[in-house]
């Protein structure tokens, strides 16, 4: 019975001195995630008659009726900035790369016609930093008004013990519209078309790895001098914006088809929207490569054919223009970006062909 007795008692004393576990002790602090996401309201906040409702609902409502586009169609796309990422929260500049994440997402969709309507933000983090969760959201929001669209709502994931503190893994989507008569996706596209290129203005969202690598083993580029910038100033510039450019002009005009240049370049992205049988012919020659891009490639010896896989090299959109239309398209395009023609549609079994070399 004594044995019984003491057994109960060790037992009892064993409950006393066990650890309580709450939410918060795991990391998760729920009161402070509410309070956040009040901050966020000021951001998400729109006029925006589209919008029907705001911050705390299950899900976002958006109307989509038009009275101009009598059959409407969706254009959809899911995008992330990638490792720029990593340099924006080192450097920062985080505000800046949210601006990257929606002007990429923009480009992906405008390229087929469509006009951006809302957006879907994802934050996920070890550890909801108030000031840099605000930044994020501010960053996204302004980024969506810049580009005629709203970010109706979005998630916030904090995940401790997945995802270290101070990491902060960004996505988004993103909801266009486009009458389904006026749909580029260049399966118009006729021998003889004219190949127009865009300016970048560096990086964009692609070719970060590589950097990182190449700053990581030659650190002395980050006290480079560019054009009167630092090296970072230069390649932590915000992903270029072209819904403005080439908003009033779609296949009416005589666009056939556009082609954002991400990763894999130009060969890489062109060759989407090139039909069977069309080959586009690029002198390499008529390329304006940024003086960022000959600087990386210098302190990297990379070869052009590594360049031209990996990076824009300045070209950070392609239009495909029918030739009695090119010249008023680039004097359309020009009001607001540097463009010039750098080849032609000919027939063919391969669908890129690059003639001649980048002048560096």
């Amino acid at each position: 019975m004594n044995a019984n007795m003491n057994e109960e008692q060790s037992t009892r004393q064993g409950n006393d001195t066990q650890e309580t576990f709450t939410y918060s002790s795991a990391g998760i602090d729920i009161n402070h995630l509410d309070s956040v996401k009040k901050e966020m309201s000021e951001y998400i906040s729109t006029d925006n008659p589209r919008a029907l409702n705001g911050l705390g609902p299950f899900a976002s409502l958006y109307d989509i009726k038009f009275d101009n586009i009598s059959h409407p169609i969706l254009v959809l796309k899911t995008e992330e900035p990638g490792s720029k990422q990593k340099l924006a929260v080192e450097y920062g500049y985080v505000e800046s790369v949210c601006h990257d994440m929606i002007n990429h997402l923009v480009n992906d969709i405008i390229v087929m016609g469509a006009a951006p309507l809302a957006v879907l933000d994802t934050i996920v983090c070890g550890k909801a930093d108030r000031e840099t969760v605000k930044s994020i959201i501010k960053g996204i929001s302004d980024a969506c008004r810049a580009n005629e669209c709203v970010l109706v709502g979005g998630e916030t994931s904090v995940q401790p013990g997945i995802v270290d503190d101070g990491t902060y893994i960004l996505t988004s989507s993103i909801a266009g519209i486009v009458e389904k008569d006026k749909i580029i996706d260049g399966s118009k596209i006729a021998e003889g078309d004219v190949i127009i290129a865009v300016a970048s203005n560096g990086l964009h969202t692609n070719g970060y790895t590589l950097v990182r690598s190449l700053m990581d083993k030659k650190p002395q580029i980050k006290e480079e001098t560019i054009c009167g910038e630092t090296f970072i100033e230069a390649i932590m510039k915000p992903h270029t914006a072209y819904y403005a450019a080439v908003k009033g002009i779609d296949s009416a005009n005589g666009v056939k088809g556009m082609a954002h240049i991400t990763g894999g370049s130009i060969e890489g992205n062109l060759v989407r929207i090139i039909p069977d049988g069309k080959c586009a012919e690029i002198d390499l020659g008529k390329i304006k490569p940024l003086a960022l891009f000959n600087r990386i490639r210098s302190y990297g010896n990379i070869s052009d054919s590594e360049m031209l896989s990996t990076f824009n090299c300045g070209v950070g959109l392609v239009i495909v223009a029918a030739p009695g239309d090119a010249a008023a398209v680039m004097e359309h395009v020009a009001r607001r970006h540097e463009c010039y023609p750098i080849g032609t549609i000919s027939s063919g079994a391969s669908k890129i062909a690059f003639h001649n070399e980048l002048n560096w």
